[in-house]
């Protein structure tokens, strides 16, 4: 009953979080994202942490559930420990004869991952749980590798429903993401994939902080997988069987800190030797001379060397773009608390309606890796829209309202008057002012000709300008993100004056 009820309960789980970052049409209610994701423990770490609250409720909750339970926090409530058993279990499906075997613990490098982790995130940045949280690792996996599966579906499915006048679904365009952004998130998914086939839960036992964590904390747990000593006859069935590789048969012993309760021993214990209890069984005394005790943190350093090659871009007499800083989304208020926030596990990118927010390559800087930046290649800051405060787990975005969101400055434009066509092809234009929702973007005149002017005071930086720009490869005007977000002021509303002639035929 255990193993059922994990099974039924994980793949619930499972289920709705991909629910979440495939929901290319935002059907999802808010109120249903915010459960869920609020049962992720670095969010819920990181959203206490903002609102300086010293032991909130769901921290509260994840304690006393691995307190009480053990790791179960890893079999049913992380997806990508759910999706590291979904493999392990098609690799047992596949090849019925492979068994996994007890390993000792490798805790020099499970403890020196998470001090590392702990050190750079006290120092003030987030980098490394941006890279190795298992809910960020998955909300990645699944935007940036599934989802574009999904769009294309959708696509030609609308496609071949359109030729019968049927206009239930309509197309959507596929999020331009920078290559190396993509290899980077496949290859880290494909070193899970491949120690998932290999060794179960080897990376949940050494890699994953979180993981780490809930071990050091279920070793004292109240229930426990026993082993009891006078019904077991040692035949090793429990040990090829714990996808954690931390049941040693021989000496009827458990590392606790590496099991993650998925009671696959207990159903497969013909003994009736193994419970899931508070109670200790009688068995021979366990040396426990060997256990080993980390007498000192290893600061690791990972080091990325990433060599990119950069397409040459045709000689043009446009001027480059002087862009000094990437704008981050509404409500991150500055790059250094968004950077030291934000896990990068892109629900924010999957729930924008006008694919504005991107991953970052390197925008952000080395450690700013994956974390969404306003792209306006790819869209525009819709001047109404929310949605990325709203679903944020940890409130690296904060929630702000309509008339809040409408006066953030998260940059301002710029004008280069020697890229716009206007000056090189002598023809009109106005596309910039057109889109621009406050109108900080308006036209002069130039000779016969009307010319865009900038007021930044009233401008927002919401990119529509840059976005609706048609010059390329340098936009006409772009947008300069600031590094601390500012307030707007409120353009003032012109009242259209129609003057009526006394001949008015009407």
């Amino acid at each position: 009953m255990l193993k059922i009820f994990r099974r039924v309960t994980a793949s619930i789980v499972l289920l709705f979080f991909v629910g979440i970052f495939i929901d290319i049409r935002s059907v999802i209610p808010e109120k249903f994202i915010e459960f869920f994701t609020d049962l992720q423990l670095v969010p819920t770490i990181l959203w206490s942490i903002r609102k300086e609250v010293l032991l909130p409720v769901g921290l509260l909750a994840f304690l006393l559930l691995t307190v009480v339970t053990g790791r179960s926090y890893c079999s049913i409530l992380c997806p990508l420990g759910i999706l590291q058993d979904v493999v392990s279990r098609f690799r047992k499906r596949v090849n019925k004869k492979h068994r996994y075997i007890f390993r000792k613990s490798m805790n020099v490098v499970r403890y020196s991952f998470l001090a590392a982790v702990t050190i750079v995130f006290i120092g003030g940045s987030a980098s490394l749980l941006n890279w190795f949280d298992p809910y960020s690792i998955f909300g990645r996996s699944i935007t940036y590798l599934v989802q574009p599966f999904v769009i294309w579906g959708n696509n030609l499915m609308a496609a071949l429903l359109n030729q019968f006048d049927n206009y239930t679904l309509y197309t959507i365009e596929v999020a331009k993401v920078h290559w190396a952004v993509i290899l980077w998130v496949f290859t880290y998914v494909l070193i899970i994939v491949i120690f998932s086939l290999r060794w179960g839960r080897l990376y949940c036992n050494t890699i994953c902080p979180v993981g780490t964590l809930l071990g050091l904390i279920s070793k004292h747990s109240i229930l426990k997988i026993r082993i009891s000593g006078s019904n077991c006859n040692k035949c090793g069935k429990c040990e090829r069987e714990c996808k954690g590789e931390c049941i040693d048969s021989k000496n009827m012993t458990v590392d606790y800190s590496r099991c993650v309760a998925c009671f696959n021993c207990i159903s497969t214990c013909k003994q009736q030797a193994i419970t899931y209890s508070a109670k200790k069984p009688a068995q021979p005394k366990v040396d426990s001379d060997k256990r080993e005790f980390i007498t000192r943190a290893v600061g690791g350093s990972v080091l990325l060397t990433t060599a990119v090659n950069k397409t040459k871009q045709k000689q043009t007499d446009l001027v480059p773009l002087d862009r000094k800083a990437h704008a981050s989304p509404p409500g991150s208020q500055s790059h250094e608390y968004f950077n030291s926030t934000c896990t990068g596990c892109s629900l924010c990118v999957t729930e924008c309606p006008t694919s504005v927010l991107q991953p970052s390559f390197l925008e952000y800087g080395f450690t700013g890796m994956m974390q969404p930046y306003m792209d306006f290649n790819s869209g525009l800051c819709e001047f109404e829209c929310v949605r990325c405060g709203e679903v944020c787990p940890t409130e690296a975005i904060v929630k702000l309202t309509k008339e809040q969101k409408k006066l953030t400055q998260i940059g301002v434009a710029h004008f280069i008057k020697a890229n716009c066509i206007v000056e090189t092809d002598g023809t009109d234009c106005g596309a910039c002012s057109e889109h621009c929702p406050t109108k900080a973007v308006d036209m002069v005149p130039y000779g016969d000709l009307l010319l865009p002017e900038v007021n930044q005071e009233i401008c927002v930086g919401c990119g529509a300008c840059e976005y609706a720009c048609p010059v390329v490869p340098f936009k006409a005007i772009f947008v300069d993100g600031h590094n601390v977000h500012q307030q707007a002021k409120k353009p003032q509303e012109q009242k259209n004056k129609i003057t009526v002639e006394d001949d008015f035929p009407f």
